[in-house]
């Protein structure tokens, strides 16, 4: 990660000696780094499953907070959202219909409703823009996984991290992986050593597809690119960063936070399409991945996905050492080998409210979570994996801390004609 936070640091000193870092906290009544005992207003960006997904932990973890505001594209969404989050929260959904905004700047909407704290959870394509627009505008900010769908986009949000750590915001990530008690037990054991020196990382993520395309006759006859794509925006690489950047890259975590988050060498993978969609047009992800991350002193991190349908399902990590190994899949949390351990499943938590309960636990006592760094790389990790295997090159981590793979327009209008990039074919693609 060094060379990728020199590289975005200078761009951001730049930037705050033209403006001045306090000059984008507007938010009244926020004092960034002291204790914090009001009743948090919460903004929420993104009204789908996982939007309301965060928005229901994000209020299970800190009764004195409220939620204040919503965007999306959909109404609908919104409508769903409030209307479920009431039924369990009642007073404290407090989204007046003037603070609920539809369309491509929801998103600015929500921002300038006056919320203290955002809740990041659009499809990924769009998180460098409205994680650089929360940072501005002063906002304590929970963004969900993958923090970009490309190396520009993370170089975007890593500057504006940086920034908002400096303004004292706090900066919490959707990998929640690293906030669940068995997991946190686990590792922090192979840190300190129960398991020798790691030598491999093996890591799986097998599942089916996350949301199968729409037949391309199902299109509604003057519907736009955009809007269409949106729909099916998990099909998509410039929205969704494709599966392995979008789900698997929790494995992906998983193998940083081992590795203690340091920069592998390179990364060599394979990938493609083994069951196309039937009558579905354009889509351009792969349903299949295999990396190997090479970390250069002899360890190697091998991570396999799949999103296929009818197969065997597994999301496991096996950590071998020279002492003994750890194993990670469901419930089973265990040490084999010199020094024999297993978690006790009855004391593990639930890892999405924890999420949300640390953040506020170091907004009430003036010390913001800041997640920025590690989840910027973590997110790399997993595009690196994905070009290499998009390509069929070996890719070092310079190459891809300084791709210009742009997959996701800024500027892109709800009803733009827009082409996404075809469906990639190794040792034809090139990398950029």
């Amino acid at each position: 990660m060094n060379q990728l936070i020199i590289a975005n640091r200078r761009s951001f000193i730049k930037t705050a000696s033209a403006a001045g870092v306090a000059a984008g906290i507007s938010a009244p009544g926020l004092v960034f780094g002291a204790p914090d005992n009001r009743k948090l207003k919460i903004g929420l960006v993104g009204c789908g499953g996982r939007g309301s997904g965060a928005a229901d932990d994000t209020m299970s973890a800190d009764s004195n907070v409220e939620l204040w505001s919503c965007g999306d594209v959909y109404q609908n969404a919104i409508d769903g959202a409030v209307r479920n989050l009431q039924n369990k929260f009642k007073d404290r959904v407090n989204v007046d219909a003037s603070r609920q905004f539809t369309g491509m700047d929801a998103y600015q909407k929500v921002l300038e409703s006056g919320c203290d704290l955002v809740i990041l959870a659009t499809p990924p394509g769009f998180r460098p823009v409205h994680f650089e627009a929360a940072v501005n505008a002063g906002k304590h900010i929970f963004c969900e996984k993958p923090m970009a769908v490309d190396a520009p986009g993370v170089r975007k949000v890593l500057a504006a991290a940086q920034k908002g750590k400096s303004a004292g915001q706090s900066i919490v990530a959707g990998f929640c992986w690293r906030k669940s008690a068995s997991r946190v037990a686990a590792m922090t054991k192979v840190l300190e050593g129960a398991i020798g020196d790691i030598i491999h990382y093996h890591a799986t993520y097998y599942t089916g597809p996350v949301k199968p395309m729409a037949p391309a006759k199902s299109r509604p006859d003057g519907m736009s690119d955009v809007e269409w794509m949106v729909r099916n925006w998990y099909n998509f690489s410039w929205l969704s960063g494709d599966g392995y950047v979008e789900q698997a890259v929790h494995s992906v975590d998983k193998v940083g936070w081992a590795f203690g988050d340091k920069d592998p060498v390179s990364c060599m993978s394979n990938g493609g399409r083994a069951v196309p969609f039937a009558n579905a047009e354009d889509y351009n992800i792969f349903d299949h991945f295999s990396c190997v991350y090479d970390y250069g002193d002899g360890r190697y991190a091998t991570i396999s996905s799949r999103q296929i349908p009818q197969c065997d399902g597994e999301n496991a990590d096996y950590i071998t050492g020279t002492k003994g190994q750890c194993i990670i899949n469901g419930d089973r949390v265990m040490i084999t080998g010199e020094n024999r351990w297993r978690f006790d499943k009855s004391t593990d938590n639930n890892m999405y409210v924890n999420e949300h309960i640390e953040m506020y636990a170091g907004l009430r006592a003036g010390k913001p979570v800041y997640d920025g760094d590690w989840m910027c790389h973590s997110t790399l990790l997993g595009i690196m994996g994905r070009d290499s295997a998009y390509t069929g090159k070996r890719l070092t981590w310079e190459q891809i801390s300084n791709s210009q793979t742009d997959l996701a327009p800024d500027d892109l209008k709800w009803d733009s004609a827009f082409k996404a990039t075809p469906m990639p074919l190794p040792g034809v693609t090139k990398f950029v």
